[in-house]
């Protein structure tokens, strides 16, 4: 099972991996900002963040100032999309389609260079 933090936002499960709170607790004066860029996505998850491609299939990024990002997925669009094959969440088949899930923060170049969760 993943280590995860269950939410409610805007009428979507809102899911924190550890990934997630490690980056926020190192870079913890981004902290508000990086909430409003989560209520954000939540509120539009495909318009605001962009698509990844390659290793990353299925999974969003969204900036963060700078040299930050977030890394999230979307369950219905990766459903539609047919990429939870790929992403391979071992509790896709309990989330509902109106999931999100925030997988990383951090330093752009960092959190690529870990790959995908």
């Amino acid at each position: 099972m993943l280590d995860t933090s269950k939410f409610t936002i805007n009428g979507r499960v809102v899911l924190f991996e550890e990934k997630f709170y490690e980056g926020l607790k190192k870079h913890s004066n981004l902290k508000k900002i990086v909430q409003s860029k989560v209520n954000s996505i939540c509120e539009h998850p495909i318009n605001y963040g962009e698509p990844l491609k390659g290793n990353w299939r299925g999974y969003y990024s969204c900036p963060v100032k700078k040299h930050f990002i977030i890394i999230y997925t979307y369950c219905k669009t990766c459903r539609i999309k047919g990429d939870n094959a790929v992403v391979g969440c071992s509790d896709c088949n309990i989330q509902v389609e109106e999931t999100i899930r925030f997988w990383h923060f951090g330093i752009h170049d960092k959190v690529y260079a870990d790959g995908p969760p």
